[in-house]
């Protein structure tokens, strides 16, 4: 089902959020992840680091699907082979729809971060073993698209 969740919305009337897309690749047991960092006091990106998916926003008529796809490509140089819509997450400023993505052959290599905004800066990505199933919360263990049942 096409899911198309672009631009602002208003929760509770008082906060904008933003819809991003966000992808879980897995292989040999490890989660790729990103870490970026933000802008600290001093207006640079001398901030907090921190990792996450491989992800994004959404560009204007994009879908969710779209924009996965797009963001595996730009941020870790990958082929999405397949991506299986998981679940919607709330993060700080937004909602984030989740996807399972299976990726063409190759390694990730960190993308450009070019970009012409205040947004986080890409600084490296690494594989990360997965957490043991004891410390996945509840509400992630049924994910059969990654072979997990609880």
């Amino acid at each position: 089902m096409p899911r198309n969740g672009y631009g602002k919305r208003r929760h509770n009337s008082l906060v904008t959020q933003r819809r991003r897309a966000a992808a879980v690749i897995i292989r040999d047991g490890k989660v790729l992840m990103v870490r970026e960092r933000s802008r600290g006091d001093t207006g640079r990106h001398d901030g907090q680091s921190y990792w996450t998916l491989p992800g994004g926003g959404l560009q204007p008529g994009e879908t969710d699907e779209q924009a996965v796809r797009r963001e595996v490509a730009e941020e870790v140089g990958l082929t999405a082979i397949s991506a299986t819509y998981i679940r919607d997450m709330h993060y700080p400023s937004g909602i984030t729809a989740v996807f399972a993505v299976t990726v063409a052959d190759g390694e990730p290599r960190l993308g450009a971060d070019d970009l012409p905004c205040d947004c986080p800066r890409m600084i490296g990505l690494d594989w990360i073993p997965l957490p043991t199933m004891a410390a996945v919360p509840a509400m992630l263990i049924e994910w059969p698209e990654l072979g997990w049942s609880s």
